[in-house]
Parts: C-alpha cells; sequence; structure tokens
C-alpha cells in the first residue's frame, strides 16, 4: 500500500516528510490526532463560550509553536500508538510550528473576545480555528502550512524538518 500523490503533497506542506514504507503509511492516519483532539476541545470551548477550556488551550498550543513535538503528540506518541501498533510521530518542522502560532493567536483573540462579551466575534475566530482544525484531521489539507510555503517556500520548510 502507498500514500496517495494528493496525500503525500498535503503531508509534505505539514513538513512531514514522506516515505512509501510500510511502517509510515501505517502511521499516516494517526498524522490527523493532534488537530482533531485540538478541534474537539476548542470546538467545545467556543460553542459553549466556554473561556476556562479555551484558556487551558493556550499553554497546550503555545508549547506546539516552541516545542518540536506538540503534547497532543506525547499523548499519541506514550500512550495511544501502543494500542495502534504504530511508531512514534516524528518531531514538527518549522510549517507545523506556524500553524500551531496562527492557531493560538486565532484561540487567545476567541477567548478574549468572551471575556469581554463580544460573543459573535469569539463564536467568528473560534468557528474559524475549530473548521481549519478539522478540515487538517480530515483531509491533511492545512491552510496555515500552505500560507508558511507561500511566505518562505518549500526550501525553508525541508531546512526545518
Amino acid at each position: 500500500m502507498n500514500l496517495s500523490p494528493v496525500m503525500q503533497k498535503r503531508l509534505e506542506t505539514r513538513g512531514i516528510t514522506c516515505t512509501n514504507d510500510a511502517e509510515f503509511v501505517k502511521l499516516a492516519p494517526w498524522f490527523r490526532f493532534t488537530p482533531l483532539l485540538s478541534a474537539i476541545l476548542i470546538g467545545l470551548g467556543t460553542g459553549f463560550a466556554f473561556t476556562p477550556l479555551l484558556w487551558a488551550m493556550v499553554p497546550i498550543v503555545a508549547l506546539g509553536v516552541i516545542s518540536p513535538r506538540h503534547p497532543f503528540d506525547l499523548i499519541y506518541n506514550y500512550g495511544m500508538r501502543h494500542l495502534t501498533g504504530t511508531q512514534p510521530l516524528p518531531r514538527n518542522g518549522a510549517s507545523a510550528r506556524f500553524a500551531s502560532g496562527t492557531a493560538l493567536v486565532l484561540l487567545v483573540g476567541t477567548a478574549i473576545a468572551f471575556e469581554l462579551d463580544v460573543a459573535w466575534l469569539g463564536y467568528a475566530l473560534g468557528g474559524v480555528l475549530t473548521s481549519v482544525a478539522a478540515l487538517v484531521s480530515v483531509t491533511h489539507f492545512c491552510i496555515p502550512s500552505m500560507v508558511y510555503q507561500f511566505l518562505f517556500g518549500r526550501r525553508a520548510m525541508r531546512s526545518s524538518a
């Protein structure tokens, strides 16, 4: 079994070096874990305008910006992968950290909007953030990583991976 060219391109845009090695192909669907868990938690925080959950997500997302491993990747690497029989997720490259930075800005804006009773803005920002994370979790298509590629090019993405 091989990765489709579309999936390979989308993963590479996210800064993930792809191979058609059987172990990597088994791992590829699990690159959805972190964005899916993020989409669920941020979506719940947004849907219920529950700022404690949104603020609790801020340091988690911030660690995704500054660390080569997102905290939710660690949940997979130290727990779930033993159930799935797959390899650990690789380190995140610059494009993934850029995506986390974009998410962090939207997340903080969402929480502040709800705190200031500007609910429409909180729902709009949180809805965009949840939608983008859900899109990545379903299709591997990451809009912030595409922006990173446009701004810094593929060469910068490869050198940072």
